[in-house]
């Protein structure tokens, strides 16, 4: 009798399937353009919740082209965000590494909630001062974040720099659905013109503020990074979708038959079992905007509020499609890496307010 073929179940393309860092991910490639004007090409907001839209498809090669259309979106609250310092990044043989920085000065500027930033540098700067050896935990924030000097100013634009990004920070005492008030500090990339003019065009925006109108555009589509829905430790059936095994089995049906031969003398890494499933960084390309809210548009939180959010009193932005992670997760959005060909306008005809709360 010939063996019967079962094809693999449960990919391990996400392989290892390991918790994530922290609570919003680290973007460390932007794409790059001959453009010639200089814009940002990240952002970061909060996920509200899902709803749905009508909205005219403008696809001529669709088949509803002209019709209009239900879609499934997802609400991000946007805030403006802080632009904290210009950091400019050097080629060596080991890939980029940073060549310098020029902080704002965040005392008169920065927001008031950055202190709990500056915690773990001002312990580090206390051992240095009393002879021990600096903590290893630094502070994100470094101690020269004060007013930039001439010096260091001549000093980063005296080196060959490849790139030139802003270090910004998020205001999330502006959103009343957040629990925490401590801004979140990351990186976002610059495209457009020269290094010299993206310095001297970062160093115009130090200390003051970049909305989501000055990133993106309506229509545009963007890459959303985030940290999906953590589910704990599950076992292989969950995780990973085996089939049950027979009835007749001796001990166990929820977990997997063979784990390798006996020659090998280890499990191999590619033995579906038990672990930690979901709190992953994942990636979803090219999601499209179909919305960036203006003081003219109607709001757009249901009737209760979202769902484990509550209302959205900010700017916010509508994808289309869904996004991963829970609500008042952390999301960042990055110019599409991958673009693919434009469809049409956006033409929203309604926005469904209805209730989330299942009635």
């Amino acid at each position: 009798m010939a063996d019967r073929h079962r094809p693999r179940r449960g990919s391990m393309g996400f392989s290892p399937r390991k918790r994530s860092i922290r609570q919003f991910p680290r973007i460390s490639t932007w794409p790059s353009s001959n453009s010639s004007e200089i814009r940002v090409q990240g952002f970061a907001g909060w996920k509200a919740g899902m709803t749905h839209i009508l909205m005219r498809d403008n696809n001529p090669n669709s088949t509803s082209a002209g019709q209009e259309i239900r879609k499934a979106v997802t609400i991000v609250e946007t805030p403006p965000m802080t632009v904290l310092a210009v950091r400019g990044y050097k080629a060596t043989p080991y890939g980029l590494q940073t060549a310098g920085e020029i902080w704002s000065d965040i005392s008169s500027k920065g927001p008031d909630n950055l202190s709990p930033r500056f915690a773990n540098q001002t312990k580090g700067e206390r051992d240095e001062e009393e002879g021990r050896k600096p903590s290893k935990r630094g502070g994100r924030i470094p101690s020269r974040a004060t007013a930039p000097s001439e010096d260091s100013i001549n000093s980063l634009k005296s080196q060959d720099l490849v790139e030139v990004r802003l270090i910004v920070c998020t205001q999330p005492y502006m959103v009343r659905s957040i629990p925490t008030k401590t801004p979140e500090i990351m990186e976002v990339g610059l495209e457009g013109g020269d290094t010299a003019s993206k310095l001297d065009w970062g160093l115009e925006k130090l200390g003051g503020q970049i909305d989501l109108q000055d990133v993106f555009s309506q229509g545009q589509e963007v890459d959303v990074v985030g940290v999906t829905k953590g589910k704990g430790w599950q076992g292989s059936i969950k995780r990973f979708g085996l089939k049950l095994l027979s009835h007749k089995n001796s001990k166990r049906r929820r977990q997997g038959g063979n784990m390798g031969d006996f020659g090998t003398g280890y499990v191999r890494k590619t033995i579906r079992q038990a672990g930690q499933l979901g709190y992953h960084k994942r990636t979803e390309l090219n999601k499209r905007i179909l919305r960036i809210s203006n003081p003219d548009e109607s709001e757009v939180t249901p009737a209760g509020g979202f769902l484990h959010y509550g209302e959205v009193a900010n700017p916010y932005i509508i994808i289309q499609g869904s996004l991963p992670g829970p609500a008042k997760r952390l999301l960042r959005f990055r110019d599409a890496i991958r673009p693919s060909d434009p469809v049409g306008e956006v033409e929203i005809t309604y926005v469904s307010t209805s209730s989330k709360q299942g009635v």
